[in-house]
Protein backbone atom coordinates (compact mmCIF):
# COMPACT_ATOMS: atom_id res chain seq x y z
CA UNK A 1 0.00 0.00 0.00
CA UNK A 2 1.19 3.74 -0.72
CA UNK A 3 2.16 5.92 1.71
CA UNK A 4 -0.61 8.52 2.68
CA UNK A 5 0.90 11.62 1.55
CA UNK A 6 1.61 14.20 4.10
CA UNK A 7 -1.06 16.86 4.77
CA UNK A 8 -0.40 20.22 3.32
CA UNK A 9 -1.56 23.73 4.77
CA UNK A 10 -4.64 24.91 3.54
CA UNK A 11 -3.51 27.98 2.67
CA UNK A 12 -0.65 25.77 0.45
CA UNK A 13 -3.27 23.83 -1.47
CA UNK A 14 -4.55 27.37 -2.12
CA UNK A 15 -2.16 28.84 -3.43
CA UNK A 16 -1.43 25.68 -5.46
CA UNK A 17 -4.30 25.82 -7.24
CA UNK A 18 -4.37 29.59 -7.47
CA UNK A 19 -1.01 29.10 -9.02
CA UNK A 20 -1.87 26.15 -11.62
CA UNK A 21 -5.50 27.23 -12.25
CA UNK A 22 -6.91 23.69 -11.74
CA UNK A 23 -8.10 21.61 -8.86
CA UNK A 24 -6.59 18.32 -10.65
CA UNK A 25 -3.42 20.04 -11.63
CA UNK A 26 -2.39 21.23 -7.88
CA UNK A 27 -3.72 17.99 -6.94
CA UNK A 28 -0.97 16.39 -9.21
CA UNK A 29 2.02 18.85 -7.55
CA UNK A 30 0.78 18.25 -4.10
CA UNK A 31 0.81 14.34 -4.30
CA UNK A 32 -3.54 14.63 -3.09
CA UNK A 33 -6.28 13.37 -4.85
CA UNK A 34 -8.70 15.90 -6.94
CA UNK A 35 -11.22 15.01 -4.66
CA UNK A 36 -9.10 15.67 -1.47
CA UNK A 37 -8.03 19.42 -3.03
CA UNK A 38 -11.87 20.20 -3.84
CA UNK A 39 -12.68 19.48 -0.29
CA UNK A 40 -9.86 21.02 1.53
CA UNK A 41 -10.64 24.42 -0.77
CA UNK A 42 -14.36 24.15 0.54
CA UNK A 43 -13.07 23.86 3.96
CA UNK A 44 -10.87 26.83 3.02
CA UNK A 45 -13.71 29.01 1.75
CA UNK A 46 -16.23 27.77 4.68
CA UNK A 47 -13.67 29.34 7.34
CA UNK A 48 -13.45 32.88 5.35
CA UNK A 49 -17.06 32.57 4.30
CA UNK A 50 -16.26 33.33 0.91
CA UNK A 51 -16.24 31.60 -2.21
CA UNK A 52 -12.39 31.91 -2.97
CA UNK A 53 -12.68 30.28 -7.22
CA UNK A 54 -14.85 30.42 -9.84
CA UNK A 55 -15.21 26.52 -11.20
CA UNK A 56 -15.20 26.85 -14.68
CA UNK A 57 -15.82 24.07 -17.47
CA UNK A 58 -11.96 24.24 -17.55
CA UNK A 59 -9.95 24.17 -13.94
CA UNK A 60 -10.93 27.22 -11.87
CA UNK A 61 -10.59 31.34 -11.68
CA UNK A 62 -9.47 33.19 -8.87
CA UNK A 63 -12.83 35.02 -7.51
CA UNK A 64 -12.39 38.91 -5.77
CA UNK A 65 -12.03 37.49 -2.94
CA UNK A 66 -9.36 35.01 -3.78
CA UNK A 67 -7.28 37.97 -5.49
CA UNK A 68 -7.79 39.47 -1.84
CA UNK A 69 -6.30 36.78 0.11
CA UNK A 70 -4.01 35.03 -2.05
CA UNK A 71 -1.37 37.85 -0.57
CA UNK A 72 -1.91 37.26 2.94
CA UNK A 73 -2.20 33.34 2.14
CA UNK A 74 1.24 34.03 0.60
CA UNK A 75 2.84 35.74 3.47
CA UNK A 76 1.41 32.86 6.03
CA UNK A 77 3.11 30.56 3.92
CA UNK A 78 6.87 32.49 4.17
CA UNK A 79 5.99 32.66 8.14
CA UNK A 80 5.34 28.90 8.22
CA UNK A 81 8.49 27.95 5.82
CA UNK A 82 10.40 29.96 8.32
CA UNK A 83 8.75 28.46 11.62
CA UNK A 84 9.59 25.00 10.42
CA UNK A 85 13.52 26.02 9.29
CA UNK A 86 13.99 27.57 12.82
CA UNK A 87 12.24 24.64 14.59
CA UNK A 88 14.39 22.11 12.60
CA UNK A 89 17.54 24.97 13.67
CA UNK A 90 16.13 23.49 17.20
CA UNK A 91 16.46 19.86 16.85
CA UNK A 92 19.52 20.12 14.95
CA UNK A 93 21.04 22.02 17.08
CA UNK A 94 21.64 24.65 14.49
CA UNK A 95 20.50 27.38 15.84
CA UNK A 96 17.99 28.69 19.35
CA UNK A 97 19.32 30.00 22.79
CA UNK A 98 20.61 28.11 25.99
CA UNK A 99 20.27 30.22 28.78
CA UNK A 100 22.47 28.86 32.00
CA UNK A 101 23.28 30.26 35.72
CA UNK A 102 25.78 29.42 38.40
CA UNK A 103 27.17 30.28 41.62
CA UNK A 104 30.58 31.38 41.95
CA UNK A 105 33.31 28.76 41.95
CA UNK A 106 31.13 26.71 39.04
CA UNK A 107 32.50 29.12 36.87
CA UNK A 108 36.56 28.37 37.78
CA UNK A 109 36.08 25.72 36.19
CA UNK A 110 33.03 23.56 35.38
CA UNK A 111 31.34 26.17 33.24
CA UNK A 112 34.01 27.61 31.74
CA UNK A 113 34.94 23.71 30.18
CA UNK A 114 31.70 22.80 29.59
CA UNK A 115 30.76 25.86 27.87
CA UNK A 116 33.70 25.90 25.41
CA UNK A 117 32.84 22.47 24.50
CA UNK A 118 29.27 22.95 24.01
CA UNK A 119 29.99 26.10 21.88
CA UNK A 120 32.64 24.20 19.31
CA UNK A 121 30.06 21.30 19.02
CA UNK A 122 27.44 23.99 18.83
CA UNK A 123 28.46 27.35 17.34
CA UNK A 124 25.10 27.82 16.06
CA UNK A 125 23.30 28.33 19.77
CA UNK A 126 23.04 31.51 21.56
CA UNK A 127 24.18 30.69 24.91
CA UNK A 128 23.58 33.62 28.15
CA UNK A 129 24.56 33.09 31.69
CA UNK A 130 24.00 34.48 34.55
CA UNK A 131 26.13 34.36 38.07
CA UNK A 132 24.87 34.24 41.33
CA UNK A 133 23.92 32.15 44.80
CA UNK A 134 22.00 28.63 43.97
CA UNK A 135 19.17 30.40 45.97
CA UNK A 136 18.77 33.12 42.86
CA UNK A 137 19.35 30.49 40.42
CA UNK A 138 16.86 27.99 41.65
CA UNK A 139 14.02 30.89 41.22
CA UNK A 140 15.38 32.14 37.79
CA UNK A 141 15.17 28.71 36.82
CA UNK A 142 11.24 28.56 38.55
CA UNK A 143 10.57 31.29 36.59
CA UNK A 144 11.56 30.32 33.18
CA UNK A 145 14.37 32.99 33.04
CA UNK A 146 16.77 29.92 32.99
CA UNK A 147 16.84 26.48 31.23
CA UNK A 148 19.51 24.91 33.22
CA UNK A 149 21.21 26.31 36.54
CA UNK A 150 24.39 24.70 37.75
CA UNK A 151 23.81 24.80 42.19
CA UNK A 152 25.71 23.87 45.05
CA UNK A 153 23.62 21.60 48.10
CA UNK A 154 20.86 20.14 47.29
CA UNK A 155 18.04 22.70 48.80
CA UNK A 156 15.73 21.78 50.94
CA UNK A 157 12.57 23.31 48.74
CA UNK A 158 13.10 22.44 45.12
CA UNK A 159 11.05 24.64 42.99
CA UNK A 160 8.13 22.49 41.97
CA UNK A 161 8.66 21.18 38.37
CA UNK A 162 12.37 21.62 38.86
CA UNK A 163 15.15 18.32 38.53
CA UNK A 164 18.42 17.84 40.00
CA UNK A 165 21.17 16.15 38.51
CA UNK A 166 23.83 14.96 40.24
CA UNK A 167 27.35 16.12 38.79
CA UNK A 168 30.05 15.31 41.59
CA UNK A 169 30.71 15.64 45.26
CA UNK A 170 33.87 18.37 45.99
CA UNK A 171 35.88 18.28 48.93
CA UNK A 172 37.31 21.41 51.01
CA UNK A 173 40.66 22.62 50.68
CA UNK A 174 41.75 25.87 53.71
CA UNK A 175 43.92 28.03 51.68
CA UNK A 176 46.77 29.40 54.17
CA UNK A 177 49.68 32.01 53.36
CA UNK A 178 52.93 30.40 51.92
CA UNK A 179 54.77 31.02 55.18
CA UNK A 180 52.20 29.23 57.21
CA UNK A 181 53.46 26.89 59.79
CA UNK A 182 50.48 24.36 59.05
CA UNK A 183 51.84 24.61 54.79
CA UNK A 184 53.37 21.81 54.74
CA UNK A 185 50.56 19.47 55.87
CA UNK A 186 48.64 17.11 53.57
CA UNK A 187 45.42 17.20 55.76
CA UNK A 188 44.40 19.56 58.57
CA UNK A 189 41.32 19.35 61.19
CA UNK A 190 39.35 22.23 61.60
CA UNK A 191 40.53 21.81 65.65
CA UNK A 192 43.79 23.54 64.40
CA UNK A 193 42.68 26.48 63.11
CA UNK A 194 40.77 27.58 65.37
CA UNK A 195 42.53 30.43 66.69
CA UNK A 196 43.05 31.44 63.24
CA UNK A 197 41.13 34.37 61.39
CA UNK A 198 38.71 33.63 58.74
CA UNK A 199 38.04 34.72 55.85
CA UNK A 200 34.49 35.23 54.92
CA UNK A 201 31.65 35.85 52.93
CA UNK A 202 29.33 36.14 56.04
CA UNK A 203 29.59 35.91 59.96
CA UNK A 204 27.14 33.93 60.10
CA UNK A 205 28.68 29.89 58.97
CA UNK A 206 25.55 28.66 57.85
CA UNK A 207 25.25 31.63 55.44
CA UNK A 208 29.24 30.60 53.89
CA UNK A 209 31.31 27.20 52.99
CA UNK A 210 31.60 26.87 56.68
CA UNK A 211 27.54 25.72 56.64
CA UNK A 212 29.59 22.61 55.57
CA UNK A 213 31.14 21.54 59.08
CA UNK A 214 28.64 22.04 61.20
CA UNK A 215 29.95 22.88 65.02
CA UNK A 216 32.78 24.79 63.99
CA UNK A 217 32.49 28.42 64.48
CA UNK A 218 35.00 30.64 62.82
CA UNK A 219 36.89 33.70 64.08
CA UNK A 220 36.02 35.92 61.29
CA UNK A 221 35.99 39.99 60.75
CA UNK A 222 37.26 40.50 57.96
CA UNK A 223 34.87 40.22 55.18
CA UNK A 224 35.11 39.05 51.62
CA UNK A 225 32.59 37.74 48.70
CA UNK A 226 34.62 37.77 45.65
CA UNK A 227 37.19 34.99 45.55
CA UNK A 228 40.15 37.06 44.24
CA UNK A 229 39.43 39.31 47.25
CA UNK A 230 40.01 36.21 49.38
CA UNK A 231 42.77 34.97 48.34
CA UNK A 232 44.19 38.71 48.21
CA UNK A 233 43.51 38.63 52.16
CA UNK A 234 45.10 34.91 53.03
CA UNK A 235 48.12 35.77 50.86
CA UNK A 236 49.18 38.67 52.76
CA UNK A 237 48.88 36.71 55.97
CA UNK A 238 45.33 37.97 57.07
CA UNK A 239 43.61 35.02 57.60
CA UNK A 240 42.68 31.78 56.07
CA UNK A 241 39.49 30.78 54.19
CA UNK A 242 37.82 27.67 52.78
CA UNK A 243 38.50 26.71 48.76
CA UNK A 244 36.24 24.09 47.09
CA UNK A 245 37.37 22.26 44.52
CA UNK A 246 36.16 23.43 42.01
CA UNK A 247 37.59 26.62 42.91
CA UNK A 248 41.48 24.76 43.70
CA UNK A 249 42.73 25.14 39.72
CA UNK A 250 42.52 29.24 39.68
CA UNK A 251 44.16 29.48 43.46
CA UNK A 252 47.30 32.15 43.24
CA UNK A 253 50.60 31.00 42.96
CA UNK A 254 51.19 32.81 46.74
CA UNK A 255 48.84 30.99 48.87
CA UNK A 256 49.02 27.00 49.64
CA UNK A 257 45.84 24.68 49.59
CA UNK A 258 45.45 22.19 52.01
CA UNK A 259 42.78 19.22 52.28
CA UNK A 260 40.77 19.44 55.14
CA UNK A 261 39.61 16.24 56.83
CA UNK A 262 36.42 15.04 55.41
CA UNK A 263 34.96 14.20 59.27
CA UNK A 264 35.03 18.11 59.63
CA UNK A 265 34.07 19.10 56.58
CA UNK A 266 32.03 16.72 54.38
CA UNK A 267 32.12 16.66 50.58
CA UNK A 268 29.86 19.42 48.82
CA UNK A 269 27.28 18.08 46.66
CA UNK A 270 27.13 19.74 43.22
CA UNK A 271 23.63 19.48 40.93
CA UNK A 272 22.69 20.81 37.56
CA UNK A 273 18.97 21.82 38.47
CA UNK A 274 16.80 22.02 34.97
CA UNK A 275 13.79 23.62 34.67
CA UNK A 276 9.86 22.38 34.91
CA UNK A 277 9.09 20.32 31.72
CA UNK A 278 8.32 16.90 30.73
CA UNK A 279 11.41 16.80 28.44
CA UNK A 280 14.59 18.67 27.74
CA UNK A 281 15.06 20.88 24.85
CA UNK A 282 18.19 19.49 22.33
CA UNK A 283 20.40 22.15 23.65
CA UNK A 284 19.92 21.62 27.75
CA UNK A 285 20.28 17.87 26.76
CA UNK A 286 23.64 18.25 25.02
CA UNK A 287 25.03 20.76 27.21
CA UNK A 288 23.86 18.44 30.42
CA UNK A 289 25.86 15.74 28.89
CA UNK A 290 28.95 17.67 28.34
CA UNK A 291 28.76 18.88 31.92
CA UNK A 292 28.57 15.94 33.13
CA UNK A 293 31.59 14.81 31.16
CA UNK A 294 33.70 18.07 32.44
CA UNK A 295 32.57 16.99 35.58
CA UNK A 296 34.30 13.86 35.54
CA UNK A 297 37.50 15.70 35.79
CA UNK A 298 37.21 17.27 38.55
CA UNK A 299 39.63 16.43 41.26
CA UNK A 300 37.91 16.37 43.77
Amino acid sequence: MAAMPIPHDLYDVFRCVAHHGSFTAAAQALGYTQSAVSRQIQSLEDEWDARLFDRLPRGVRLTEAGRVLLPHAEAVADRLRTARAELDALRTLEGGRLRIGGFSTADAYLLPRTLAAFRQRHPAVTVSRTEGSSARQLALLAAGELDLAVVSTAPRQLPEGCALHHLLDERMYVALPRGHRLAQRDLLRLAELADEEWIAVSDRPEETLMGTAPGFRPRSTLRAADWIAKQGFVAAGLGVTLVPALAASSARPDIVLVALDPQDAPRRAVYAATAPGPAHSPAVAAFLALLRWVAGTVQV
